[in-house]
């Protein structure tokens, strides 16, 4: 039974971190107003949590450096998959950041990590062709600026999750979470007073279910649900979250991707899943 609710809440997880970039999308202000609510509103809910319940705020000095600075990292991973979203589509930003798992094997080898395998080199193959086919000139749905900004967030993720796999050997994965949440919020409100950054109406709710829902609520739901689901498994659920995605773009703001997106997506995600498997670890989130 407590399997069951665990994998129960690692979709359910899954399901709303799928649902930020539909969300996102239905957002009119810009990315940086989009990932500036987003961080600061993460960061209150977390740390009222943690204040009340998971034993406080408190922080090795040595470890407070480090993670403020990823919180610039997430802050500028947020920046361009918002920014992807906006010039494209959910599913041309969600595809771009599915990339990030061979990311990882990849950079992992530079931080003292294992080396990237044979089976890395036909995922890249792989993920290269699947990405050739959402950017193909003949796919009117696709935007090779907004496919390239989906990608490069991808590998600020993959930079982000080899970090915060060191961190989280140290420190709880929710207050790490906290930390880079308040960084990126701490990084972002001068580039925002700077730039006129402003937010209207119904975004403002909507910023908030981005920040509660899609973020504070879900990172919790997900770190719950390791105690009680094994990492591989945990490794394959987490890898539906494009799919997640997609469907419920196509059923909440009705953006249907093209064909060629979909097989583009199809293989990069088979890709990445069957990579997964070969070598399961313990997925990071955002």
């Amino acid at each position: 039974m407590s399997r069951r609710l665990g994998l129960l809440e690692l979709h359910v997880a899954v399901l709303l971190f799928g649902l930020a970039g539909v969300v996102g999308k239905a957002i009119s202000a810009g990315a940086l107003a989009i990932v500036l609510g987003r961080s600061a509103i993460a960061a209150v809910i977390l740390g009222a949590g943690l204040a009340l319940w998971g034993g406080g705020l408190k922080l090795p000095k040595g470890d407070r450096a480090g993670l403020l600075g990823t919180g610039f990292l997430l802050a500028a991973h947020w920046l361009a998959f918002f920014h992807a979203i906006a010039l494209s589509s959910v599913a041309i930003g969600v595809v771009g950041f599915a990339t990030f798992p061979l990311f990882v094997s990849l950079m992992s080898p530079m931080l003292g990590g294992p080396r990237p395998r044979w089976i890395d080199g036909l995922t890249a193959l792989a993920v290269l062709l699947g990405l050739t086919l959402v950017a193909s000139p003949s796919n009117t749905a696709s935007h090779g600026g907004a496919l390239a900004l989906a990608v490069f967030s991808g590998w600020l993720f993959a930079g982000l999750t080899l970090l915060n796999r060191r961190l989280v050997l140290r420190q709880p994965f929710l207050l790490v979470s906290f930390y880079q949440h308040a960084g990126a919020a701490v990084v972002l409100v001068p580039v925002a007073v700077i730039a006129g950054a402003t937010v209207q109406g119904q975004d403002y709710w909507l910023i908030a279910v981005l920040g509660i829902v899609c973020t504070a609520f879900a990172q919790t739901l997900f770190v719950k649900s390791l105690a009680k689901i094994e990492a591989p498994l945990a490794s394959v659920v987490t890898g539906l979250e494009p799919i997640y995605a997609i469907a419920l773009a196509a059923w909440l703001i009705n953006e249907i991707p093209s064909t060629l997106t979909l097989l583009g997506a199809a293989l990069v995600v088979a890709a990445v899943f069957i990579a997964s498997l070969a070598r399961p670890a313990s997925p990071a989130r955002r």
